[in-house]
């Protein structure tokens, strides 16, 4: 009786995900299920920004001017924000990885609740230079030439302004 109602809701959750990759077909977006993008569209819907869907991009847009890129980290309480595979070596590697933060008009660094994992507790945005600051110190100090560079919480409510903040008690 328990499997039974378990296949069913699994059953239907995989219908539910066909039907969001079969809505996401219609805007361009060929795979729902890329890490990282449906937090993204969380996100923007909030900051009001168009979400680009490709992984050699930034992660958003202004809706007004393309041209203006924003990036995204996010992670749930109490845990880190990553830019992952960024490198310290070779110069013209670090240069490129420096780039995914350069190439933003802002940072916005989202922490997700644990026990609500789609719903948004604080939204900090960061200056991309102050943002650039650590990632170097933390490359810098890295024993390895690829490393994830991590930002925690309370660096970022130190380095940013909180731009969204959940109400609920």
């Amino acid at each position: 009786m328990i499997e039974d109602l378990r296949q069913k809701v699994i059953s239907e959750i995989i219908k539910l995900v066909r039907k969001a990759q079969m809505l996401a077909l219609k805007i361009g977006m060929p795979n729902i299920l890329q890490p990282g993008l449906v937090k993204e569209m969380i996100i923007s819907e909030i900051l009001g920004h168009n979400l680009i869907s490709s992984k050699r991009d930034a992660d958003t847009c202004d809706k007004n001017d393309s041209s203006i890129k924003y990036e995204y980290l996010s992670c749930y309480e109490g845990g880190t924000g990553q830019l992952d595979r960024m490198f310290k070596n070779p110069p013209e590697k670090r240069a490129e990885s420096l780039y995914r933060i350069t190439r933003n008009k802002m940072i916005y660094f989202a922490i997700f609740y644990k026990n609500d994992p789609l719903k948004i507790k604080v939204i900090y945005a960061i200056k991309p230079q102050v943002l650039l600051g650590e990632t170097k110190r933390q490359l810098d100090r890295s024993g390895n030439d690829i490393s994830h560079v991590g930002f925690s919480e309370e660096w970022s409510e130190k380095n940013g302004e909180i731009v969204y903040k959940d109400t609920r008690k």
